[in-house]
């Protein structure tokens, strides 16, 4: 029996809870290994987060922002300005890894977005200033995409958590081959669930009428790890869970951008992020060699 793609699918404001327009943890039924939580905060607002075994990375999606936190044992305040960005799609953004056990508020005026993963395993904090966080192109041609590797295991020392964002042009394919990270083999594949958090605009240098609404399309089905079937139209603010599966394409549509925001963790006994592409669509890989890459990327500022 397939399990409903709105067991795994939530549209914006869904998850809302205790100040947060969504919040993703283990309160959702059959969700262990990864948290997300996004603000969307006006000038003077601020919220905040009490000490849980969770190591965090505080990503701004759209606006500046403080950061004030005490660690674990301390009782001294430490604070953290995050420079930010004018839209998730502005490049990327400066980012503040914290270990678990941390106190910590946010405020500023934008969206924020905090990544999280269960761990009792404290880590230094790690601040990364917008100008180290690595660009990455992948794909080719009309399956070209940006990806930032600012939470990954190259660029961040961290005990279970994997975060990167992705920004998708208008007509693009990303999360593409469909590709699997459900089952633990050594050197192949990672256990990991993941989270989407997706945001969409219309795309650059593009001028839309007022009724315009952006929109992209997201695709998961099952693996012999369990049984899922979701096949969405995403806006800004929707997040989409995948606990196991084959998942992709992501897909921009013409006229605007995709952007998503990529949570993952797991019990594996490394911290490492392999795919196993299906087998079906794997070969499309083959068919980029020597193709450029969209030539709008990358978007910076």
């Amino acid at each position: 029996m397939t399990t409903p793609s709105a067991d795994w699918f939530y549209a914006r404001g869904s998850l809302e809870r205790d100040g947060w327009e969504t919040v993703v943890d283990r309160a959702i039924s059959g969700w262990r290994y990864t948290g997300i939580r996004v603000a969307d905060l006006a000038a003077g607002d601020s919220v905040s987060l009490a000490a849980e075994a969770v190591e965090r990375i505080v990503v701004p999606l759209a606006g500046s922002f403080t950061v004030r936190y005490t660690l674990a044992g301390e009782t001294e305040e430490r604070s953290q300005v995050l420079a930010g960005r004018a839209s998730a799609f502005h490049g990327p953004t400066d980012t503040l890894y914290l270990p678990t056990g941390t106190t910590l508020s946010i405020e500023g005026a934008g969206r924020v977005a905090v990544a999280e993963a269960p761990t009792d395993q404290a880590l230094p904090v790690a601040y990364l200033p917008v100008a180290d966080v690595p660009i990455e192109l992948r794909g080719a041609g009309r399956s070209s995409r940006q990806v930032h590797n600012f939470g990954t295991p190259a660029s961040l020392a961290a005990d279970r958590l994997i975060a990167c964002e992705v920004i998708t042009p208008a007509e693009n394919w990303s999360s593409y081959p469909p590709h699997k990270h459900d089952e633990y083999a050594p050197g192949v594949e990672s256990s990991l669930e993941e989270i989407y958090y997706f945001e969409t605009a219309v795309t650059r240098g593009q001028v839309a009428p007022g009724t315009a609404s952006p929109f992209g399309l997201m695709r998961t089905y099952s693996s012999e790890a369990g049984d899922i079937d979701i096949m969405a139209e995403v806006h800004t603010g929707d997040v989409a869970l995948v606990p196991f599966g084959w998942h992709g394409p992501c897909v921009a549509a013409p006229g605007y951008d995709l952007y998503y925001l990529n949570v993952m963790a797991g019990p594996d006994p490394d911290r490492s992020w392999r795919i196993r592409d299906d087998p079906a669509h794997g070969w499309i890989r083959d068919t980029w060699v020597g193709q450029e890459f969209d030539s709008r990327l990358p978007y910076t500022s």
